[in-house]
């Protein structure tokens, strides 16, 4: 007789359990495959020339976008987040339904990005909307390919600033050289979207913080707008309009007003991994 055996008929007689094989690990499922999207009808969209802002984590976006939705003409929600939203099928045949529609699930998932920022755009009764998330520069050329009438704000601030920014909203969470790795995944992705977003709008923290009004008449010409002197103070804010998880929250900018930058890294303060980006932002150490 088996050991085994001999194990189980001891245990079973004694406690009623029995010793069974482990089961094998399975193999872990593969990642989902990139969702089929086509390129849009006139009619299947109902915004028109929607704003995006394209940036880093840690970059003044949300300074940027609550300086932007005090325009008359602007809405600029908190992060929505929507590259997030993704359509799945109940059946089979579900699927083969929208299929015969002519819909793959990136079309829906679309639509379903569109319909979102349209609800919020019109609730605000304004012509526009702006949206900022830092997720984004991960699908700014799918956002393209869904909205071709869209317009991109390419937000950038110093690399090394960006990072220590990161690394002091939780040190404990995230040490400086973990702060660094985050940093350099998002910095790398807006490197890429300057080179793909050609006509896009290029505008600097430092010189949002150095001189908004004239940095904000830059942008309002870019997008076709008057300049409107309110922008610069938007208003001092509280918790319901500025939450953890949907951009800054931090005591500077509820304030209201935009507060003095950050001194820029010296000569020998910059992290390796980022030097690169300084040079090639223009920015020098």
């Amino acid at each position: 007789m088996s050991l085994k055996r001999s194990l189980n008929r001891a245990l079973a007689a004694t406690t009623g359990l029995q010793v069974r094989k482990a089961p094998r690990p399975s193999a872990p499922p593969p990642p989902p495959a990139a969702p089929v999207y086509h390129e849009p009808a006139a009619e299947d969209r109902l915004l028109r020339r929607p704003v995006f802002v394209i940036s880093s984590i840690r970059s003044g976006s949300t300074l940027l976008r609550m300086m932007l939705d005090t325009h008359s003409r602007l809405r600029a929600p908190h992060e929505l987040h929507i590259s997030r939203l993704e359509v799945g099928y109940g059946s089979s045949v579900s699927e083969y339904a929208m299929q015969n529609l002519g819909l793959e699930r990136g079309d829906l998932e679309h639509l379903l990005w569109d319909r979102v920022l349209h609800r919020e755009l019109v609730r605000s009764g304004k012509d526009f909307i702006v949206e900022k998330t830092p997720g984004n520069v991960f699908c700014h050329e799918r956002i393209r390919d869904s909205w071709p009438d869209a317009r991109f704000l390419v937000l950038l601030r110093h690399p090394e600033s960006i990072a220590r920014s990161w690394h002091e909203s939780d040190p404990a969470k995230r040490p400086y050289e973990k702060a660094v790795t985050d940093v350099l995944r998002h910095v790398e992705a807006v490197d890429r979207a300057r080179e793909t977003l050609d006509d896009a709008c290029t505008v600097r923290y430092e010189d949002i913080t150095a001189d908004p009004g004239r940095e904000l008449r830059r942008l309002c010409r870019f997008l076709g707008l008057d300049y409107e002197p309110g922008m610069v103070d938007y208003g001092r804010k509280g918790d319901p309009e500025l939450k953890r998880g949907l951009g800054d929250w931090r005591a500077n900018i509820r304030t209201g007003t935009v507060q003095p930058g950050r001194a820029l890294p010296g000569s020998g303060e910059v992290h390796p991994a980022l030097l690169p980006y300084c040079d090639s932002w223009g920015y020098t150490s």
